[in-house]
């Protein structure tokens, strides 16, 4: 309940007419599970719609589904006698490849729901065929839609995709749909649950997609061309937020780029209310933008660096260098902010040692330049430091290249704890390499790897013992080997599982770009007025 594309489709749907949706959770103690509403069970409903944000939910779905008694597979809900519910998904997880989990679904909506889903009901309730026919026809008859059952795909000899056979009728490509205004449909909070992930907040969308071209952040890629919000759009709802919540949560990819950003964060601090926004590119944070965060009581800030040098930061198109971030730290804890939260990756592509050390001493001069505020007001705010190893996603200039073997993603990691914990004030936290193969491995994988997914959620023995089975005996992965689609490097005329989506990218800019990383040469940040570059304006 804390993300807000999922609690914009609630809200959508809740609120049309002729429609009774209710929300359904997994129970942690493998209960069934009943709607929140009516307390029913999901297999009563005409369609099941999954919000995936996360590849590690992915076999949350089996477990959801084996909990209420129905068929994880479309096949065989198909070919059974009684007519079960029909499985939506969409989400962002499924806009960047949905394969992995294609063999559970009966239809995705590739794209922002919030045109798609108006269409499709629309025709739904336009039709007047049976119920499960005319809702499967409807839904899957607005551009956008991807039904996997019209499209079979093809392995050669060496197990690679060699072709899919596409269905009469059905487009050879899905058009990934987007909302060019937001103002249109606003974003904000629809259920205030104090339990969730940033309960205590009211969260505003200010903004989509990102203008700074990061070649490692799918979101940038996935939601192009950047969009914000209008300031006096962003800055009413923030304002009418503070009748639910004192703090405002500001969403988006990055915030201090969005125009405006600072009036609202003054606005809302004058009305008494406080606002947190999510992560801050250090250079684009003004003085002005920094004494209202301060003013409104905000004590922590987020701050993404990625790399600790300046040569890996050009090769991931930060376009960010240690004088910015340095200048970023003495404006906020200047003007009251006391904690630094830093965001990095390691495992990166051409990554050295080096670059490693890098994360160490420019945490160390952050560190530095924090002390001279913190004698002023008798004491020092801590830096906690977040790293994560880099997973190649799809739809992103390194989806070419290889995650980093376990073991020495794992060693990277323990040298910079080992290092950071020198550090007086400094904690750090990470997410585990082994998490990471999983992520990679759900990220761009083909349908063989549903059979894992089953396996994941149904197999008592832990979910990396069962990875490491299936990495001897492939059938548990469908017959794929799954180290491939984790540590394989791939040739520029591969087909990917996920190249059916159009998200008005071209292949070759995205191959441009890596070319462009390995020359360790960073690109301007998007034009949307002037550019049509990578194709996506």
């Amino acid at each position: 309940m804390g993300n807000l594309g999922y609690q914009a489709v609630f809200r959508l749907l809740a609120s049309r007419p002729g429609v009774v949706c209710e929300r359904v959770f997994l129970a942690e103690d493998g209960a069934a599970p009943r709607t929140l509403e009516s307390s029913r069970s999901p297999a009563e409903f005409d369609v099941l719609a999954f919000s995936l944000s996360f590849e590690a939910d992915y076999p949350n779905i089996v477990r959801m589904l084996d909990a209420c008694g129905i068929p994880a597979r479309a096949e065989a809900r198909r070919a059974g006698a009684r007519s079960w519910p029909l499985l939506l998904a969409g989400g962002p997880a499924t806009f960047l490849n949905p394969e992995p989990i294609a063999p559970f679904f009966d239809l995705f909506l590739i794209g922002e729901a919030e045109e798609m889903l108006t269409e499709a009901l629309d025709r739904v309730f336009e039709g007047s065929a049976p119920r499960n026919e005319l809702l499967l026809e409807g839904l899957s008859s607005v551009e956008g839609a991807y039904r996997p059952a019209a499209y079979t795909p093809v392995y050669g000899d060496d197990g690679d995709l060699c072709e899919v056979v596409v269905a009469d009728g059905a487009p050879r490509s899905v058009l990934r749909r987007y909302v060019t205004d937001l103002d249109r449909n606003p974003v904000t909070t629809a259920v205030a649950a104090r339990d969730a992930v940033f309960g205590e907040y009211y969260l505003v969308e200010a903004s989509r997609g990102c203008e700074w071209g990061c070649r490692f952040c799918a979101a940038g890629y996935m939601y192009r061309p950047v969009r914000h919000r209008s300031k006096e759009g962003v800055t009413r709802d923030a304002l009418a937020g503070l009748s639910v919540s004192s703090t405002i949560g500001l969403v988006g990819a990055e915030m201090a780029s969005h125009p405006g950003i600072a009036s609202t964060c003054e606005r809302v601090t004058a009305a008494g209310g406080r606002v947190s926004p999510s992560s801050l590119k250090a250079d684009m944070i003004s003085p002005r933008l920094a004494r209202a965060l301060a003013a409104g009581g905000t004590r922590s800030v987020t701050i993404a660096p990625e790399a600790g040098s300046e040569r890996m930061r050009r090769v991931i198109n930060k376009n960010l260098n240690e004088a910015e971030i340095l200048r970023a730290t003495d404006l906020v804890v200047g003007d009251g902010v006391e904690s630094l939260k830093l965001y990095f990756m390691c495992a990166l592509p051409t990554e050295t040692a080096a670059d490693l050390e890098g994360i160490v001493e420019l945490t160390t001069r952050i560190r530095a330049r924090m002390m001279e505020p913190a004698r002023t007001r008798g004491r020092i705010g801590r830096i906690k430091v977040s790293i994560n190893p880099f997973v190649p996603k799809p739809w992103t200039p390194f989806q070419w290249d290889p995650m980093l073997a376990v073991g020495d993603a794992q060693r990277r990691i323990r040298f910079l704890r080992r290092t950071l914990a020198r550090i007086p004030n400094v904690d750090m936290e990470s997410e585990s390499p082994r998490e990471a193969y999983l992520q990679t491995l759900l990220s761009r994988g083909d349908r063989r790897v549903a059979t894992l997914v089953e396996a994941l959620a149904r197999d008592t023995r832990g979910w990396w013992s069962v990875l490491q089975a299936a990495r001897r005996d492939h059938a548990l992965c469908g017959g794929a080997d799954p180290d491939r689609f984790v540590h394989g490097e791939y040739a520029l005329d591969t087909l990917f599982p996920w190249d059916f989506i159009d998200h008005r990218i071209q292949k070759s800019y995205l191959w441009l770009e890596r070319r462009r990383a390995l020359a360790e040469r960073e690109t301007e940040p998007c034009d949307v007025a002037t550019c049509h570059t990578c194709g996506a304006c």
